[in-house]
């Protein structure tokens, strides 16, 4: 047995001994193309920080006013950002100089899942031969899982000069309500929307 873990282990020795079969090689790099000296990639630098101050006006893009719903028509939706706008000293501009912002808004229903949760209590109680009273007490909750509509509101603004998208945001309200209800929370929820612009 001793002799055969002699063999096994001068043929292991062997066997590491034996040149490498694997031969380490590389082709060159390939030089670059004449155009890389001239061509400037605007994706290898970071974006310039956007002067959110410099835009004071605005109009709508394309020259159309947000397409109205049942839930809300074009006027109320228009209304509704038009004053949010406002607050944040965007002006509209009703002639033909060219506006700093274009802006589109969007009213749209969508179902949501919420979730509530209900705590039901248990328990019982006695006295034992000491007269002590003991008991028990629990609660096992119950989560319960509805469905519900909401109107979600979207507004973006886009640079005119540039026609590239500034910023964006949505919130939503719900759908319930009559027609005054329903102008409140449309004008809370574009401001919800709104709150964070200009972005800090």
């Amino acid at each position: 047995m001793r002799r055969l873990c002699l063999i096994l282990l001068s043929l292991g020795l062997a066997a590491c001994s034996s040149p490498n079969p694997y031969v380490a090689a590389s082709t060159p790099i390939p030089p670059a193309p004449p155009q890389a000296a001239t061509t400037f990639d605007a994706s290898a630098y970071p974006a310039p920080v956007r002067d959110y101050g410099a835009y004071r006006s605005w109009a709508w893009r394309n020259g159309q006013l947000p397409a109205g719903t049942a839930w809300a028509d074009a006027a109320q939706i228009a209304e509704a950002v038009s004053g949010a706008l406002d607050q944040r000293g965007l002006r509209p501009l009703h002639d033909n100089r060219p506006a700093d912002l274009l802006v589109s808004a969007d009213v749209r229903q969508e179902k949501r899942l919420r979730q509530v949760r209900d705590d039901y209590g248990y328990g019982y109680g006695g006295y034992n031969r000491y007269n002590n009273g003991y008991g028990m007490y629990n609660s096992m909750p119950i989560v319960r899982t509805y469905e519900v509509q909401v109107v979600v509101v979207r507004v973006d603004l886009f640079d005119a000069r540039t026609g590239q998208p500034v910023w964006s945001a949505s919130a939503e309200t719900s759908s319930q309500g009559s027609l005054s209800e329903r102008g409140d929370a449309l004008r809370q929820a574009v401001q919800k929307a709104m709150t964070a612009y200009p972005p800090s």
